[in-house]
């Protein structure tokens, strides 16, 4: 009996090549944290945005920068700190004597990509000026609106551990980030790699031997492909559980908003994409659940005080739940 092929109805090729690429490059410097590169990636095609929490020295910087380096756009790091104004990111109007007219100067917050290192150190101020580029892809300043160009990501970093001198992100702006990625210490094989990599490199991280491998205009064809993805009914369905599980649930004082389940389904279209599907599958759904509930969610402060995590909650939702066949 001769063996079907089934192929594709949108085609993939091209964004796979992509995908391996970036790995590939990445992959010249960090050694491991697979999943946190499977989902910045994802993050890309997704169009949304990502908080990268861990303590210092799991490179969240060093890994957000060399995914910048893959794609041939506009990057721009900016350093949050308590003294940190909103004119500081979006730039000001200054008095130009030649002309005699106020000329607006851009700040650092127009480019594509932008890396915020230790984004809960900038004042509300600060975060509302961000939080309206992160929304609405748009900066206002003296009454004029300027758009922002695609692709406009946001990777930010926190460090969980140091508390001091720093300011709790508001829930409204914790929701507009697509995931929450939580980088945990390597193990002990990675760490060994770790030391002998860099010891081979003569003790220094080459960021310049990484490639761009993708440009802005790939990036948006790669996005409209994501969006062809096909979702069964049930696993919308699925998708909906999830999240409606959250909001009936006793551990949790806060359950996930709609715009939860709108981020599984991206999240999950482009995971498929990324792993050669042109359909998702509950393990994509699965994949990509506990990055985008875990700070949509807020525990009740019983659970709180018993050291349950949220992402302990979320794995019970999702453990409970009968997948569809």
């Amino acid at each position: 009996m001769e063996e079907q092929v089934f192929q594709n109805r949108v085609d993939l090729s091209g964004l796979q090549t992509a995908v391996g690429n970036i790995k590939k490059e990445v992959n010249k410097i960090i050694v491991g944290q697979d999943d946190m590169i499977e989902l910045l990636i994802a993050a890309i095609l997704a169009d949304g945005h990502v908080l990268i929490e861990g303590v210092p020295g799991v490179a969240k910087t060093l890994s957000a920068k060399l995914l910048s380096k893959t794609m041939t756009v506009g990057f721009s790091r900016i350093q949050f700190t308590p003294d940190l104004m909103p004119s500081d990111i979006i730039g000001t109007s200054i008095y130009n004597l030649k002309t005699s007219e106020f000329e607006f100067i851009q700040g650092p917050l127009f480019s594509n990509i932008i890396l915020i290192d230790e984004i809960n150190r900038a004042p509300a101020k600060t975060q509302s000026a961000l939080f309206e580029a992160m929304e609405e892809r748009q900066i206002t300043v003296d009454g004029k609106t300027y758009l922002l160009p695609p692709p406009f990501i946001v990777l930010a970093t926190q460090n969980p551990v140091e508390q001091e001198g720093t300011y709790r992100l508001p829930e409204a702006q914790l929701d507009r980030f697509l995931f929450k990625i939580e980088v945990d210490y390597p193990n002990l094989e990675d760490e060994t790699r770790i030391i002998a990599e860099y010891h081979a490199r003569k003790n220094t991280v080459d960021i310049a031997s990484v490639n761009g491998v993708m440009n802005a205009s790939e990036v948006k064809e790669y996005r409209n492909k994501v969006s062809q993805v096909h979702i069964d009914a049930n696993l919308i369905s699925y998708i909906a559980k999830i999240v409606n599980q959250t909001r009936n649930n006793s551990s949790l004082y806060l359950g996930a908003s709609p715009r939860a389940s709108l981020a599984i389904l991206t999240s999950s279209k482009a995971i498929a994409a990324m792993r050669g599907r042109d359909f998702v599958t509950p393990d994509d759904i699965k994949f990509v659940a506990t990055p985008v509930l875990k700070h949509r969610v807020i525990l009740t402060p019983e659970k709180e005080m018993e050291g349950i995590t949220t992402k302990d909650v979320i794995k019970g939702i999702i453990e409970k739940i009968e997948v569809p066949r």
